[in-house]
């Protein structure tokens, strides 16, 4: 039978610190990453918690020297030799120590032996232990001061050991990733984070981000701009939570308790909307979005700009002055101070209300006249005032020449109708015979309408031809036609030029248009073009004939546009006899000749497939087939076993910056030869209405110019 030879463990003693050297038998050499700092602030805070590996020095006869050196513990020494050194700790002070006197295991042995067998502790047991330290009194500052980390790493850890327990047990067994824990602290709901722990068991999807998606799929992105109209501050003091995501970029992370968000939201917007309402208009809406092109159908009143302020003007002066030392002092720093940036935050707000004044309008107008007021992008309040509903216009007073205007041919018949006039205003008195001066009270009344009629039928044909030889003339007829329809509303059309756009307002279609970029520079550039032109429709000609050549095609193209109509409608709307089938068809066809002449780019313009735009409005094999079109049948397929939201959320975020379009966004490739380009008009081309030169029809029939009058 063996006998069991029960070990001996080595002695421990306390060895003046003077007395202890380090063995080059240490086996740690390479000293990245190695904080003897920190770790020298720990010991003086707490003392040595682990004692030295020691043997006893020996000279070339073998004989001891009094001293001790270290194989196992090179840190610690340093640390207190640090300490020695700053004067924190004196060099005679007695240090704990294992005091090895094995002769047949190596010092380089017990070197290896404490580094490789020492297990580090387990990432769960650090955030547990963390949490038990604050739950303790410790605050996470100090923590973060002990344990030589950041507040911020403290907070992470904190937020990882609140995590559902059920969850902590998958992760201590391999059955989770850290990444995947650390998505699932975005929410403190255990519930809910072990119904998506589930969930994922069957979807074959369980990456972070689609864990955070599904965590926050019911809030509200604080980057709202409903949020950024109540303020996140407002939100949390009326009692609101914000999830927030400490592990990566959340824009402000999610507000959770959505009820609360829309009654703020609500009641500033009904403060706004009555404010607004006290300037006497007769009616105003208020909605956080309004359908593109909500105002089509108003006429547009017009306002004064306020008068001057000398004092606001100085105020404003002052202001920017102050912001560009702020911005001059600060410009290429990474890390801006808080305060500095509030203040030029500040600064902005202050100005902004300064330099952007409610124009003046008419008491008399605002009487008949009505505002809309909703959210911008950006969380600021947009308000469209000075809009007339058709049916708030005033009536117009009646004519008195129209009024009796039917007696004309009434009055009399036939011949005698015909001589009692025979032109408006010529200053030549008509005769009855040649012999004797027709009665003065015949030169005023009108001729009659059949006549008025004939006549100016024959001029409407040779204008005709005359137009028809002076293409400039009829680019400008044209252009003159386009601007009265699209800058001015019930404008009873001041051009004989009988064309008009079938213009579809896009209203209707959507959430959303309002906030594209495209509608963006469409209402910049109208807004910029109808600061140009006049109020009065009399005065449209001559101020076109102002412009050059670039402009008027630039204010054409301008106006073309909105008679565009690419929208594809449901067979169904076409029974109405609006327009068939086969005519859809072509004008789909067309635009895409259009859209490739102009070069039109639906990534470029800002559209990126969303639950909102497309994904939440197809079938599931549709979702798999756009995800397996930009990112490969690999990831489709990981969408596969998924419930309809959560693929289409999940599409969402795989097919962000893949450039991916829906079928009737793209224009096609052409499989013929290439298109005609039309060349655009030669940059030094006359303008179409020339304002410095007037002319009459020629006896080529060419117009020389155009009067600008």
């Amino acid at each position: 039978m063996t006998k069991h030879v029960k070990i001996t463990l080595s002695g421990a003693r306390d060895i003046p610190f003077n007395a202890l050297v380090l063995s080059q038998a240490n086996v740690r050499r390479v000293k990245g990453g190695v904080s003897i700092d920190g770790l020298a602030a720990d010991i003086e805070r707490r003392g040595l918690l682990t004692s030295l590996t020691v043997r006893a020095q020996r000279d070339a006869e073998g004989v001891e020297t009094g001293k001790y050196e270290v194989p196992a513990g090179g840190r610690r020494f340093r640390a207190l030799q640090q300490l020695v050194k700053q004067r924190r700790m004196a060099k005679t002070e007695p240090v704990p120590c294992i005091v090895r006197e094995d002769d047949a295991i190596s010092a380089e042995e017990d070197s290896l032996a404490e580094n490789v067998h020492r297990e580090p502790l387990h990432p769960l047991d650090q955030f547990r232990a963390m949490q038990m330290l604050v739950a303790q009194g410790s605050d996470v500052e100090t923590v973060a001061a002990t344990f030589m980390v950041t507040p911020a790493v403290v907070k992470q850890r904190l937020k990882l050991a609140e995590v559902s327990p059920k969850l902590h047990d998958v992760y201590a067994e391999d059955g989770m990733t850290l990444e995947q824990l650390m998505a699932f602290s975005v929410s403190p709901d255990h519930a809910r984070q072990e119904q998506i722990w589930e969930m994922l068991q069957t979807s074959g999807n369980r990456q972070p981000w689609f864990i955070r998606a599904r965590l926050t799929e019911d809030k509200v992105r604080a980057s709202d701009k409903r949020v950024l109209f109540v303020t996140l501050d407002a939100y949390i003091a009326a009692g609101g939570h914000v999830l927030r995501d400490l592990f990566e970029s959340d824009d402000g992370g999610w507000l959770e308790d959505v009820t609360l968000l829309n009654q703020l939201q609500t009641e500033k917007l009904d403060a706004e909307v009555a404010r607004v309402a006290a300037e006497g208009w007769k009616w105003v809406e208020a909605a956080v979005d309004f359908a593109y092109g909500h105002t089509y159908d108003f006429r547009a009143i017009d306002g004064e700009e306020p008068p001057a302020n000398a004092e606001d003007e100085a105020r404003v002066e002052a202001l920017r002055e102050e912001a560009d030392r702020l911005e001059d002092q600060w410009a290429g720093e990474e890390n801006i101070p808080d305060e500095v940036a509030a203040r030029i935050h500040a600064i902005d707000e202050e100005i902004a209300p300064l330099v952007s004044k409610p124009l003046i309008y008419d008491p008399a107008e605002v009487a008949i006249a009505g505002a809309f007021v909703s959210i911008d992008v950006d969380g600021s309040l947009h308000i469209e005032r000075g809009y007339v509903r058709a049916e708030d216009e005033p009536a117009e007073p009646e004519d008195e020449a129209e009024a009796g205007g039917a007696d004309g041919e009434g009055g009399e018949s036939g011949e005698g109708q015909d001589e009692a006039a025979d032109h408006r205003g010529d200053g030549v008195p008509p005769t009855v015979d040649g012999s004797e001066d027709e009665d003065p009270d015949d030169l005023l009344r009108p001729l009659p309408d059949r006549l008025v009629t004939d006549l100016t039928a024959h001029r409407t044909l040779a204008l005709r031809d005359a137009v028809a030889q002076s293409p400039m003339v009829a680019f400008a007829a044209l252009l003159h036609a386009l601007v009265l329809e699209t800058f001015y509303t019930y404008s009873q059309s001041g051009s004989c030029v009988g064309i008009a756009m079938r213009s579809n307002r896009l209203s209707g279609y959507g959430t959303g248009l309002n906030d594209t970029p495209s509608a963006k520079a469409i209402h910049d550039r109208h807004e910029s073009w109808s600061a140009r032109l006049p109020d009065a429709t009399d005065e449209v000609w001559t101020t076109l004939a102002g412009f050059d050549a670039d402009e008027q095609a630039a204010l054409f193209a301008h106006c073309i546009s909105f008679g565009i109509d690419a929208v594809w409608e449901a067979a169904t709307r076409y029974n109405q006899g609006r327009v068939s089938a086969r005519q859809v068809a072509a004008r789909i066809e067309h635009s895409h000749i259009l859209a490739r002449a102009a070069g039109l780019d639906m990534v470029a313009a800002g559209w990126s497939a969303t639950v909102a735009n497309y994904l939440g409005r197809v079938t599931k094999p549709q979702i798999l087939g756009a995800v397996e079109e930009a990112c490969g049948e690999e990831v489709s397929s990981r969408l596969a076993g998924m419930k309809k939201p959560e693929m289409a959320s999940a599409a969402e975020e795989l097919l962000k910056g893949k450039g991916w379009l829906a079928k009737p966004l793209r224009t096609p490739d052409l499989l013929v030869a290439d298109e005609p380009v039309l060349e655009a008009a030669n940059d030094n081309a006359a303008p179409a209405i020339s304002s410095d030169e007037a002319g009459e029809t020629g006896g080529d029939g060419d117009i020389d110019a155009v009067a600008a009058e």
